[in-house]
């Protein structure tokens, strides 16, 4: 009985181990994206929201927004909001849309893509990325002063410092997790951090839980990871040279990635499969 339970624990560890996760890619958007850098699915809506940075990324110009694509990758609003200046990373609670915009959190109406308000980040030079919790409180990462910062209404404070090219942050349940750099970090609400994994080859940029406590984890240079809850790192793609990869989207539901390829000016749609 003994042999037979060891058996099977070793089956069951080589299946662990052996499983792995691959992409398929699905499409790719035709017509233009200027800049495209971050992609935000809307479920109930059928859509993807894309910012578009449309010049440099730290360039005050009033040329960057946001497009809708439909689902399929077909545009349906090239200027559904204009006027930005760099827009990154995009997070939705209730009926507002959060864009980080250089040294602004820019709050749009999700009902007609008009901009409500800019809330400026006091000390902020590359807003990047931007997660909201239950409550409404949105965490926003500054890259270049290695922070991340918490809009409690409509005002922005510290919350964390010495995030080493902080980016990619997603709240899940009380936690914030953050993309520093080539770590992703747990940062609980005492602000303790654990280091999940320091095994990624560049720096991190979009981060996305899968759902089952696993994430997916995109790389500016052309870089997507499958990192699981223990820490484990499985690449799944290396377009390095080819296409940039920078802040994904996932539906966790049909299990799609939307990777917006920046300087190739498209978004690309992936299936997650295992092997």
């Amino acid at each position: 009985m003994k042999k037979t339970l060891a058996l099977l624990a070793l089956s069951a560890l080589t299946y662990s181990v052996q499983a792995q996760h691959q992409l398929e890619k699905l499409w790719e958007s035709t017509e233009q994206l200027p800049v495209p850098e971050s992609v935000l699915p809307h479920p109930a809506q059928s859509t993807l929201l894309v910012s578009l940075i449309d010049g440099g990324g730290s360039e005050k110009d009033g040329k960057g927004g946001v497009a809708v694509l439909h689902a399929d990758g077909k545009m349906k609003d090239a200027t559904w909001v204009s006027g930005l200046h760099a827009p990154k990373g995009m997070a939705m609670h209730g009926n507002r849309l959060y864009i980080a915009d250089i040294t602004d959190v820019v709050v749009v109406d999700m009902a007609n893509g008009k901009v409500l308000k800019k809330i400026p980040v006091a000390g902020a030079t590359f807003l990047n990325d931007v997660t909201a919790d239950a409550m409404g409180r949105v965490f926003v990462s500054d890259t270049r002063e290695h922070k991340v910062y918490l809009i409690e209404n409509d005002q922005a404070s510290v919350y964390l410092e010495e995030a080493n090219n902080a980016n990619g942050v997603r709240v899940i349940g009380e936690a914030l997790y953050v993309l520093a750099g080539k770590e992703l970090w747990k940062v609980d609400q005492a602000k303790n951090k654990t280091v999940i994994t320091k095994d990624l080859e560049e720096g991190g940029d979009g981060l996305e839980p899968v759902g089952n406590g696993d994430f997916l984890v995109t790389c500016w240079p052309g870089l997507i990871y499958y990192i699981k809850a223990n820490g484990t790192v499985e690449k799944l793609l290396d377009v390095r040279g080819k296409m940039n990869t920078a802040d994904l989207g996932f539906d966790a539901k049909t299990k799609t990635l939307y990777i917006p390829t920046f300087n190739n000016n498209s978004v690309v749609a992936y299936k997650l499969v295992k092997k």
